[in-house]
């Protein structure tokens, strides 16, 4: 699933009449590129939420979407912002967006460009087979998020690999790259019916640090190119590059 339904607030005058997944980076849209490289990695279903000028994303990928390596994809739509008329934050689009997608998938979101990093179909397999309810990737902190969001320890259950901690003496920033399973968004983990149909807006946070108490959200450190694309100054930089 690719997030792509917020405003873009800090983005204006930019995002006045472009939603903020369709901007442009070295020549290609910012949506574009999440597309690509899943679709490069064997991931060729995707589920895309709409809220801010959300026409335009359906649009842009046309009725018979294709990578640009040309192979055919599958999109389906979660569009937030015709049925409840805003986006429904992030926790909410992802139950909202539940019926259509699988046990254990990919959550991502638009509005990064992280050109490098690699959809591995190994990293979904050891994760479904994990009693985990989340893997999460965390990057270096950038300069407009010193204190990070989350740290790392090592999993007693499983040498070598790491779990996420909501309290730790060192953070990481949230990549906002992540396999989910479906069983966090549904009872007890989250109290919204599945299909949020009332269009009740939930944050992601409060949902992984509920889990990370009881060591069921894993994490790894991804030191490749990542930027969160959340002013223009930061799209120009990327585009002066």
């Amino acid at each position: 699933m690719v997030l792509a339904a917020g405003r873009g607030e800090r983005m204006r005058p930019l995002t006045d009449t472009t939603p903020k997944p369709l901007l442009p980076v070295r020549g290609k849209p910012l949506l574009q590129w999440h597309v690509d490289a899943l679709a490069r990695d064997g991931f060729t279903n995707i589920v895309i939420n709409t809220a801010w000028l959300g026409e335009q994303i359906p649009s842009h990928f046309g009725p018979q979407p294709l990578s640009d390596m040309r192979q055919p994809l599958s999109i389906s739509y979660s569009h937030e912002g015709r049925d409840f008329g805003s986006a429904l934050e992030t926790a909410g689009g992802i139950v909202r967006a539940l019926p259509l997608l699988s046990d254990v998938f990919w959550v991502l979101a638009g509005d990064v460009f992280a050109p490098d990093f690699v959809f591995s179909p190994d990293a979904v397999q050891r994760f479904a087979a994990s009693n985990k309810l989340a893997h999460l990737w965390l990057v270096p902190n950038p300069a407009h998020n010193p204190k990070g969001d989350f740290g790392l320890a090592p999993d007693p259950d499983h040498p070598g690999r790491q779990l996420a901690l909501n309290q730790a003496e060192v953070k990481y920033t949230y990549s906002t790259i992540g396999l989910y399973r479906r069983e966090l968004f549904e009872l007890p983990w989250c109290e919204v019916p599945v299909g949020n149909p009332q269009g009740v807006k939930t944050a992601l946070a409060p949902l992984l640090r509920r889990a990370m108490e009881t060591g069921r959200v894993s994490a790894e450190l991804y030191t490749g190119a990542w930027t969160d694309v959340g002013t223009p100054e930061r799209l120009a930089e990327l585009n002066a590059a």
